[in-house]
């Protein structure tokens, strides 16, 4: 197997830890070309820090390609979160969603306008979304109704329940939690679409936009 540490290392010593309590899940997205392979993705996720005092020791094992400019200092302990975007079929394996939930690591749910997977499995303490476009990838705009639907998912995942009509990969519901987490990302960036849709989706939330 390649190596993989390395890179890792790079990543997590070229300054994101400047974000401090600002830095979110990590996202791994992955290439359409890549197949799953069971072995080389567990090494991979065994691989990512879960607190802030792994992700600094393996910033220290970078190499000279950040020499000079490493920024080594993650801060007080705290609590790494991951989740991993996959765009090839064979990923739908339910033995891939034991995978993700063994590592606690979650699939993002993707809307891809059709074009990669498009699963709604919950597979750690947290949900991850992105919203890549309803018609048209990176470009078009979601209608009011749409949102409705993606607030109403939101919602559910919030409580720790499940929308009745969730794709899954496996049959088996998530663990059991009183509440999770739920991250939202508008990806139809192509135009103006993304923070139009962003507020409008706040507002049926009932959430205030930052600084009001």
């Amino acid at each position: 197997m390649r190596d993989t540490a390395t890179p890792l290392a790079n990543f997590f010593a070229s300054g994101v830890a400047n974000l401090c309590e600002k830095l979110g899940p990590f996202l791994w997205q992955l290439p359409p070309s890549l197949k799953y392979d069971p072995a080389l993705l567990e090494a991979f996720l065994s691989l990512l820090p879960r607190d802030t005092d792994h992700a600094a020791a393996l910033a220290r094992r970078h190499n000279a390609k950040v020499k000079g400019r490493a920024q080594l200092a993650h801060g007080p302990k705290r609590l790494l979160r991951h989740a991993l975007e996959v765009r090839h079929e064979s990923f739908v394996d339910p033995r891939f969603i034991e995978l993700l939930r063994r590592q606690r690591v979650a699939l993002v749910i993707a809307d891809t306008a059709g074009r990669w997977p498009e699963y709604e499995d919950v597979t750690a303490d947290f949900v991850y979304i992105r919203l890549h476009g309803a018609d048209e990838h990176y470009v078009s705009g979601y209608s009011d109704r749409m949102l409705d639907r993606w607030s109403e998912r939101i919602r559910l995942w919030s409580a720790a329940r499940e929308p009745r009509d969730a794709r899954r990969i496996s049959r088996r519901r998530a663990p059991r939690a009183s509440s999770r987490d739920v991250y939202c990302y508008f990806d139809n960036t192509a135009k103006e679409h993304a923070p139009r849709n962003a507020r409008r989706l706040m507002m049926k939330l009932g959430l205030r936009r930052p600084g009001r």
